[in-house]
């Protein structure tokens, strides 16, 4: 598969933010870091392995993943979903789960700033409203970091609960 010609800095030198994540188009390997549990002051993480394809679609204007996510004691797929709205210089992303394939979660919005892609949005987990938060960070032709987190009082105190480190795979 050819790669597209993109800078691997997640946009920073272009003004059009639709090519954001040119630099994620293909295979990756992922090594995940979870907090076993979230919201409940727990400090003990789970790691684990997974895969992740992604491929540009709608003109360019759209992403997919397929993810495979190797949780200990339950693997799953999972697939993330992308749309860049060149109106607001934004992209929405969206992750639909296979182990509940008719809900989608509600979207994170943002785009990408110096290298770093800031994408922001609301949810529940738990039956409670939060905020939740994707960073991208430390993007390289052949790597890149992912982190979420999430935030029960409104965005005052953040909660890092789930890191990804990709690596391309050759």
């Amino acid at each position: 598969m050819k790669i597209a010609a993109a800078p691997v800095t997640g946009g920073t030198t272009l003004t059009d933010h639709a090519h954001d994540f040119d630099f994620l188009i293909g295979k990756w390997r992922v090594h995940h870091r979870r907090l076993k549990e979230r919201l409940a002051n727990n400090h003990e993480w789970v790691e684990f392995e997974g895969m992740s394809e992604l491929q540009m679609t709608m003109g360019g204007h759209g992403t997919m993943d397929d993810n495979f996510v190797g949780l200990p004691g339950g693997a799953y797929r999972a697939m993330g979903m992308r749309g860049y709205d060149p109106k607001t210089q934004t992209w929405a992303i969206w992750w639909l789960d296979a182990r509940d394939p008719h809900t989608i979660g509600s979207p994170v919005i943002g785009n990408f700033k110096n290298g770093i892609g800031t994408f922001d949005g609301d949810d529940t987990f738990n039956g409670k409203s939060i905020k939740v938060r994707f960073v991208w960070s430390c993007i390289t032709a052949n790597s890149g970091h992912w982190e979420q987190a999430f935030s029960p009082d409104g965005g005052k105190s953040w909660e890092t609960n789930w890191v990804m480190d990709f690596t391309r795979v050759k």
